[in-house]
């Protein structure tokens, strides 16, 4: 009971010190955070001035964030931010959750140990600096409550961790008053006012008048939300500007339709104790006011633009596959998005911003460009990669202070230069430059600096694509032949096409072996899977049928060897194979198949059909697995297909439709040349569409 008691008191003494040190700086909200037991989480222990649901996504910050009460314990210092440009400049998240003018201090509680942060917020209207007074009673504020965190836990009551901050009233606010004191005190605040919010957004007076145009009745409205009570003001937009009210203490407004077309105006005037809310119908005249600082009442709409602009483009990063999909997507949407002119997408390699994509520069600036040491002085990339802090040049003097010599290079007028950073390890840089001075706002460096974040991992896992594809591709066609041998009795052409974009790499392979000076074997076969195991295991395929083959060996004892090898092998992976074996002093042609589709022949008189050739078991399955031969005349002329599934085999088409289409082409096929043969076979059978395996062709035609 007795560390009860002393808990509450130590947490009223960290209040009271909370709301005296509002007071005496003349803040208007003003927190206390405090390092969770791990020192790793701030959490928010006290909050004064403003409600706890409108400090909800700031109840626990990481300690590790880039955020000014995180940087205040961290590197124990004090953080001020004097303005809204300010706070986007040095802390573009935090702008981003906070898009609203103010001034903002952060503090360290620091005493015998690290405790917390101190964190106090003023309205923009007030001066851009802390004067030494305001200083002083900030820090003495911090010191009073480190002692009084000190004791409780010297006494052995130190303050409990609360599942909610406490929410503290401000001293200088009144008590609650009856409706009659409230319609006073509004009246006094603004003339001819119709409606009162406290800082809740709770109904605190609501004139007839006002309840006349908001359509009801005002006893069923006070006490209620007004986005709550009223369902054509449920919108976040609407409540966005009652919290940029409570936050900045600025003047805002907005317009709304209550159904089913009567246009509103609602004018906000916030002060520490409450809102009045003025409400006229849309083109009367608003009572006079003093005009507000800065562009509030405008803010919501681009910023809501730029939000869903933001989901958007971060939908379309999802999908990119390649580093030049990412390319493509930043220069066909964020780009116009941003109304930039120009674009250098870099990476980071051995020390070095390699140029991975650009738009709107030539190409000599390109080549100057590329290649440059992070170290350099050239540009800002590398010290925007090394701190982690976008970097913003609205003009080329700005930039022309400290990079003299990157304005004249690019000619570009302007500049976002955003680090491209993955769990503190930087991927790369994006430029995004204007051809005449841009001014970057607040909402617009926010988004910016999100989608850097976004670029960064689609960018991350487009290069691991990349260079996964480009190894398989790379062990795929250092498997294949470079070239066909040229075999005496035959003309022969061959065709490899992998998947299209997105998918990996096959097991497709094909083989022409020269067996003597009057034999020869064809050979082509499919792997099971797309990656890169099944390469390889082509390339093991090939390589044992080429053995066997040389050996002199029938087409049933090359596929039966070749079986047991795979047996032994054990990859957990079966192949299709089709071996052909051409006797030219017999003119003979005989044919094996393990589970291979069949091969097409056409007769030199044009007849065209599928060579029947019973199949045996796919190679890797059954140890003992026989595989008949089938034998036809070899007659000058002839001409036989061979081809995988990847040509024939479509989703929700009969794969015999398919084959007897293929003949169809085939028969009508002009075979003088066999490489414009294989283009007309591939554009009839495969249009241009998705293909969603691999096809290898092989056409010999008998001389």
């Amino acid at each position: 009971m007795t560390s009860t008691v002393g808990q509450a008191r130590g947490a009223e003494g960290v209040d009271a010190a909370l709301t005296e040190t509002i007071r005496r700086t003349s803040a208007s909200i003003g927190a206390v955070y405090l390092l969770e037991p791990d020192a790793q989480v701030l959490r928010l222990e006290a909050l004064c001035g403003a409600p706890a649901d409108l400090a909800e996504p700031w109840a626990r910050v990481p300690l590790a964030a880039p955020a000014p009460i995180a940087v205040a314990v961290r590197e124990d210092r004090l953080v001020w931010v004097g303005s809204q440009q300010e706070m986007a400049r040095s802390y573009p998240r935090t702008a981003m959750a906070l898009p609203y003018p103010l001034a903002l201090a952060a503090a360290p509680i620091t005493g015998t140990r690290r405790w917390g942060t101190l964190l106090l917020l003023w309205p923009a209207t007030r001066p851009p600096h802390l004067t030494p007074r305001e200083r002083g009673r900030l820090f003495s504020g911090c010191r009073r409550l480190a002692r009084l965190l000190e004791e409780a836990t010297a006494s052995g009551r130190p303050l409990a961790h609360a599942d909610r901050p406490r929410v503290l009233p401000l001293e200088t606010r009144r008590p609650p008053r009856a409706p009659a004191q409230e319609a006073a005190a509004f009246a006094e605040r603004l003339p001819g006012g119709s409606c009162a919010l406290d800082l809740e957004g709770h109904i605190t007076f609501l004139s007839s008048g006002g309840a006349e145009l908001l359509g009801r009745d005002a006893g069923a409205l006070l006490g209620t939300l007004p986005w709550q009570s009223l369902p054509w003001l449920d919108d976040p937009s609407y409540e966005d500007r009652y919290r940029a009210a409570v936050i900045s203490r600025e003047p805002v407004s907005f317009t709304a339709c209550r159904p089913p077309d009567r246009w509103l105006d609602f004018h906000l005037y916030p002060d520490a104790d409450g809102i009045s809310v003025r409400i006229v119908p849309t083109g009367a005249q608003p009572p006079p006011t003093p005009a507000p600082r800065s562009t509030l009442s405008t803010a919501t709409p681009a910023r809501a633009g730029q939000l869903y602009q933001l989901l958007h483009l971060a939908a379309g990063l999802t999908e990119v596959v390649g580093v030049q999909d990412v390319v493509d997507l930043v220069a066909h949407q964020i780009m116009p998005a941003f109304g930039a002119q120009g674009l250098v997408l870099s990476t980071v390699d051995s020390g070095r911003l390699w140029i991975t994509g650009h738009r709107g520069y030539p190409a000599e600036t390109i080549a100057r460009l590329d290649g440059l040491p992070l170290d350099t002085t050239f540009t800002p990339a590398g010290q925007v990669l090394a701190s982690g802090i976008p970097s913003f040049f609205a003009d080329p003097e700005e930039m022309r202070r400290i990079y003299p010599e990157a304005a004249p290079i690019s000619g570009k007028q302007a500049w976002a230069i955003l680090p491209l950073i993955i769990s503190g390890r930087p991927v790369g840089c994006c430029v995004l430059s204007y051809d005449h001075p841009h001014a970057f706002s607040a909402e617009e460096r926010a988004v910016m600096t999100s989608l850097a974040g976004l670029i960064a991992q689609a960018l991350d896992r487009a290069r691991l694509y990349d260079a996964k594809h480009r190894l398989a591709h790379g062990l795929q066609e250092a498997l294949l032949p470079h070239r066909l041998p040229a075999v005496a009795g035959l003309d022969v052409t061959a065709r490899y096409l992998p998947a299209t974009r997105g998918m990996e790499i096959g097991g497709d392979f094909y083989d022409l072996i020269r067996l003597g000076d009057t034999a020869a074997a064809a050979v082509i076969g499919d792997v099971q899977g797309h990656n890169v195991a099944a390469a390889a295991l082509m390339g093991q395929v090939r390589t044992a049928v080429h053995a066997h083959a040389t050996l002199g060996e029938p087409p049933e004892q090359v596929l039966s060897a070749t079986n047991r090898l795979l047996i032994d092998l054990d990859p957990g992976l079966f192949c299709s194979c089709l071996y052909a074996h051409f006797d030219f002093a017999r003119r003979r042609l005989g044919l094996a198949s393990a589970g291979h589709p069949p091969p097409l022949v056409r007769l030199p008189d044009g007849r065209t059909a599928p060579l029947d050739v019973p199949p045996g078991p796919l190679l890797g399955i059954v140890p003992d697995a026989r595989y008949p031969v089938t034998e036809i005349a070899l007659t000058p002329g002839l001409v036989l297909l061979l081809y995988t599934d990847g040509l024939v085999e479509t989703p929700g088409t009969d794969f015999d439709d398919s084959l007897a289409e293929l003949a169809g082409h085939l028969a009508e096929a002009d075979d003088r040349d066999l490489d414009l043969l294989v283009d007309a076979l591939l554009s009839r059978t495969r249009p241009a569409r998705q293909r969603t395996d691999d096809i290898a062709l092989l056409v010999l035609k008998g001389l």
